[in-house]
């Protein structure tokens, strides 16, 4: 038995909750992961997991071993990081997952700054703007916009991105322009919904102009919870949308989207790149992150 594959299948199987996704992430069999828990077990005498058919639950032996295996894990992919990190660069792949518009717009179209800088480094990009379960779906890390509400992962931030109200010329001479911002709650005017991927709440628009505060909930007849769609549904004159303003720019420049309340500030989206605690931050993954938050750097995105 080769002690740190049991122990790292043993925390995978403890992290996603099923052998058969602990198999995948570790990209093995999953016979080969239960084999090498049972090795565990029987090398340390004891039973750290109580199997059921329906679920996996710790003994109060695994309770106790778990975050002792996660540290020695940790620190063993430290130390190996620090070894190549001084003697080669960065190589492998990473996995991450990112929202739609952001990828087609910033991240994507910088990628050759940062495959000539890091050419081993083969990425695996996600895009969707769904809640991503980083274990059982082998990702690295996620970035993602907003105040994090998942409190299980480390949350780095990258910057933020500035944020404006915006109409298309169809819809301002169909429902009029609107002069404040509490004319979106009124009964000529209507908004896009966004909706929010953990609550599915609608997304509010925020604006402040010195001492006034507006909280806008508007009117709306369709919400949609991927920001792409969310502008399209805004250029196709279905209500007022509130984007940031490197999504809208090129609309904006085009005429096919007017920016309102020019004089009200919104308060930008903070951008995070996020990913679970227990996790060694690796080489590869150290600098992705110094590249995203160097792109992300003011003036870079509207």
């Amino acid at each position: 038995m080769d002690r740190f594959d049991a122990m790292r299948a043993f925390a995978r199987v403890v992290e996603t909750g099923s052998f058969t996704k602990a198999a995948h992430t570790l990209q093995v069999g999953r016979t080969r992961v239960t084999e090498l828990v049972q090795q565990l077990e029987t090398h340390l005498r004891v039973r750290l997991l109580n199997r059921t058919t329906r679920r996996l639950n710790l003994t109060a032996e695994g309770e106790a071993y778990y975050p002792r295996v996660v540290g020695l894990l940790a620190e063993l992919e430290a130390v190996e990081g620090s070894l190549s990190t001084a003697t080669a660069a960065p190589r492998g792949r990473l996995r991450i997952d990112v929202p739609s518009p952001f990828a087609r717009l910033l991240l994507v179209p910088a990628l050759p700054d940062f495959h000539a800088r890091y050419p081993d480094i083969e990425l695996h990009i996600g895009v969707s703007d769904r809640e991503v379960d980083l274990i059982g779906d082998s990702v690295d890390c996620v970035i993602r916009g907003g105040t994090p509400d998942d409190l299980t992962l480390v949350a780095r931030p990258l910057g933020a991105l500035p944020l404006a109200v915006y109409a298309s010329p169809d819809y301002l001479q169909s429902h009029g322009t609107p002069t404040h911002p509490r004319d979106l709650d009124g009964p000529h005017h209507l908004t896009v919904g966004f909706l929010r991927p953990r609550t599915g709440r609608t997304r509010r628009f925020i604006l402040q102009r010195g001492d006034e505060r507006m909280d806008v909930q508007g009117r709306h007849v369709i919400a949609l919870d991927d920001g792409d769609a969310y502008l399209a549904a805004g250029l196709a004159g279905l209500g007022i949308v509130c984007v940031p303003v490197y999504m809208a720019a090129p609309h904006e420049g085009r005429t096919e989207l007017v920016r309102l309340f020019d004089d009200w500030h919104l308060q930008a989206i903070p951008m995070h790149v996020m990913f679970p605690p227990n996790r060694h931050v690796s080489h590869r993954l150290r600098v992705f992150i110094e590249w995203v938050t160097q792109m992300m750097a003011p003036g870079t995105t509207g």
